[in-house]
């Protein structure tokens, strides 16, 4: 009997060694650095942006590294280069003659595999300005388009989530219609156990597919939260069933019609998002004076056109907005994801098609709506971001004339770091509390 108690505890305390080690698989050995002489990475247009270097190897410098490098403009390099740095080392100048963001990414090649560094230099941020323009009958498209989906009734339905239940609060999966009947928002609902009059949150999603399991940490016993998809379908379901379809059908969604505002899903998807306040507005436990909306990348997007588009709104919070400032990129400055101009370039003379992408993405484009916020916002986002340029985050927080608060990661990409989250998540709190 005791052989067999110290057989199986040493299987156990294997099987736990091994879950042990494989959780702590973090990071690489081998760390490209790139590291500015400003320590807030900001610099006067004209003024030199010094840059050093470094391939460390278990922390020390790693002789005769070859690399590959490209600097300048973001989206936009003007050098690109390989050599070989004898001491793990090197030093490099860049400058800007208007403002905007200069990027100096290093791609060390050792042993057959890459790791990449990069920093991204601001010159004058809080001069950019943003190229999108802004269409005459902006207004009342929008106004249309929500009329008519109010014309359906949201036809609510509710499903509790036992499992999914806290002590603080109840859950639900949720539906109700957009902006016709048949057209489904579906959602996770978090609600406070205790009977009351909560403030309320609305968080909206960033670009893909995928299910959704709710919010129950804000406030938790202080305010009601929705999290909502934007794709007409249930946000219970396998995962299995999220990748088929964002492989299958709903594959590039983001780039569909933009000739057509009226076919583009982006005008169904906001819908739905204003739709989704409707929603929380028709809730007895909603107080009836505060909603906030919160989210990030296309949750970005989606904060600053319901923010515009809906009065009962009381705030806002966005992250490296995505679908902000996309005609940036037909004067060769980085625009905002999905970059739908990108290759178009600065010179190339559009046909009828290409000039019909640009007028329609207008009607979606963040810059937009972000030019008729009242409420009070939180942005941030980090200078690294590959994904969502720093350039068109800066140049639309520029052009808010509402009251606003700028928080910047450097660092950051297209994710956050834990401190940033926090921040977030106080203005958020403190924002519920009003």
């Amino acid at each position: 009997m005791k052989t067999f108690r110290w057989i199986m505890m040493t299987l156990l305390l294997g099987v736990l060694g091994l879950q042990s080690v494989m959780a702590q698989v973090i990071g690489s050995n081998i760390v490209v650095t790139v590291t500015p002489d400003h320590q807030d990475w900001n610099y006067r247009v004209g003024e030199k942006a010094h840059f050093v270097v470094n391939v460390r190897k278990s922390g020390t410098l790693l002789d005769n590294v070859a690399v590959s490098y490209e600097a300048g403009p973001v989206m936009y390099p003007n050098a690109k280069k390989s050599l070989t740095l004898k001491d793990g080392t090197m030093k490099w100048t860049g400058e800007m003659n208007s403002p905007g963001f200069y990027r100096l990414k290093v791609v060390a090649h050792v042993a057959g595999k890459d790791y990449e560094g990069l920093c991204t230099a601001a010159f004058s941020p809080e001069k950019l300005v943003p190229y999108a323009q802004e269409p005459k009958d902006f207004d009342a498209f929008w106004q249309k388009t929500l009329d008519e989906a109010r014309k359906v009734d949201l036809n609510p339905t509710k499903v509790l989530l036992p499992e999914r239940c806290t002590k603080d609060k109840n859950v639900f999966e949720i539906s109700f219609d957009n902006n016709r009947s048949g057209t489904k928002v579906y959602g996770i609902l978090s609600v406070p156990v205790k009977a009351g009059k909560y403030p309320a949150l609305l968080r909206v999603p960033g670009a893909g597919v995928r299910p959704y399991t709710g919010d129950v940490y804000t406030a938790p016993d202080r305010c009601i939260v929705l999290e909502i998809g934007v794709h007409g379908i249930p946000v219970t379901m396998e995962q299995k069933v999220y990748d088929n379809l964002l492989n299958g059908a709903l594959n590039g969604y983001w780039e569909c019609n933009l000739d057509d505002r009226d076919r583009n899903p982006y005008k169904r998807i906001v819908t739905g998002a204003v739709r989704a306040v409707d929603y929380i507005a028709s809730l007895d436990e909603w107080d009836g004076k505060t909603i906030g909306v919160t989210g990030a990348s296309q949750g970005g997007f989606l904060s600053l056109a319901v923010a515009a588009l809906d009065k009962r709104i009381t705030f806002l919070a966005a992250v490296h907005d995505a679908m902000c400032d996309y005609e940036a990129e037909l004067h060769g400055v980085a625009g905002g994801w999905p970059h739908y101009f990108y290759h178009e370039g600065k010179t190339q003379k559009m046909n009828a098609l290409e000039q019909a992408r640009v007028e329609g993405a207008r009607y979606f484009d963040g810059v937009n709506f972000a030019r008729r916020i009242k409420v009070p916002g939180w942005y941030s986002f980090g200078y690294n971001d590959e994904v969502v340029p720093p350039t068109s985050s800066y140049g639309l927080y520029n052009i808010v004339k509402a009251p606003k608060q700028l928080s910047v990661y450097q660092m950051t990409g297209h994710y956050w770091y834990q401190e940033q989250w926090d921040e977030w998540q106080q203005f958020i709190e403190a924002e519920l509390s009003k």
